[in-house]
């Protein structure tokens, strides 16, 4: 494993993470990273769906507040997707644990640090969790924000009951079959500098109209759901962030600026004793998918409540103040 400058430029890193191959060939997974020198708190960025790293800002901030900073692009996504892989498949989200661990095990070990933060976005945010309960009692996490994670089916109550066993079905028996996909492709648009955000990020790796949606990914995710509704017992704080609202539009709407177009936040929120006994619930008025995106005033409060969180919990002092 050798660190080199990444796509990004300086001062981030990458590393190519490898990993056990699986039936499509050679797998890998994309470690970027930006050290704070002396620091001994670190985060650990698990990105969502139809993405990859490129969030600076948020880089910006903990780095302001001494963490260094670390992110993976998982299997089959960004950085790490190769030509003779299915794009963002897996049968079952523990197989992101391997690159995870790694991760980890470099953060701890290898660069030394002593605190770990991890964060997860949508998908990542669902990935994040169940990895935090199944390594309950190891010590290896000591926080947990999750921005608009996954945790809910942004469906009714009736299709997410009757639609999950026939999803697991299919997925067991024709994993790889490709389904309708319902992204937004007004969600991406409304972040992109070149349409009617303000964000820089390539469209290659986080595609408008994203990737193909298989029948196995999305068994995983039911699966993944079905084990938190059974309650996750992860044993460190954990701050969870949704906006106030959502939005479901398939033409251009300003409100797309201004609320959830990917999952229900009510349905978010709602998840959040699922999690574990130690679970903070906060709203983000005008709060988009990502929170850390959103506009500049909804974002602004995001942060803010995740350093008023982090100087609870982990002891982190606000930016300005640190020592």
């Amino acid at each position: 494993m050798e660190f080199r400058e990444d796509i990004l430029g300086a001062p981030y890193e990458a590393a190519e993470l490898t990993l056990r191959p699986d039936d499509e060939g050679a797998v890998c997974a994309t470690l970027v990273r930006r050290v704070v020198p002396g620091a001994d708190r670190a985060v650990l960025y698990i990105h969502g769906y139809n993405d990859y790293f490129f969030q600076t800002n948020l880089a910006d901030h903990y780095t302001d507040l001494g963490f260094s900073f670390y992110a993976l692009d998982l299997r089959k996504y960004g950085r790490s997707l190769r030509p003779h892989q299915s794009p963002n498949f897996v049968r079952d989200l523990a197989e992101y644990d391997e690159e995870i661990d790694e991760a980890v095990r470099i953060i701890r070990e290898v660069d030394g640090h002593g605190q770990l933060l991890v964060n997860g976005h949508s998908t990542g945010g669902l990935v994040a969790a169940l990895w935090a309960g199944r390594r309950a009692g190891r010590g290896v996490v000591d926080g947990l924000f999750l921005n608009s994670p996954f945790l809910s089916m942004p469906v009714g109550q009736a299709v997410r009951t009757a639609g999950g066993p026939v999803v697991t079905a299919l997925g067991k028996l024709s994993p790889t079959r490709v389904l309708p996909s319902a992204l937004n492709p007004h969600y991406t648009h409304s972040l992109h500098k070149d349409h009617k955000g303000e964000w820089d990020f390539d469209l290659t790796l986080k595609r408008a109209e994203g990737f193909p949606l298989f029948a196995g990914w999305l068994s995983a995710i039911h699966q993944g759901h079905r084990q938190l509704r059974n309650g996750l017992r992860i044993d460190v704080p954990v701050l969870l962030m949704a906006s106030t609202r959502s939005i479901s539009t398939t033409k251009w709407h300003n409100a797309l600026h201004h609320a959830d177009a990917v999952l229900r936040a009510d349905d978010i929120a709602a998840q959040g004793p699922q999690l574990g006994q130690h679970v903070t619930v906060v709203r983000i008025r005008g709060g988009m998918h990502d929170l850390v995106l959103s506009g500049e005033a909804a974002r602004t409060q995001a942060f803010a409540e995740l350093d008023r969180w982090l100087a609870a919990y982990l002891d982190v002092q606000p930016v300005g103040e640190n020592a």
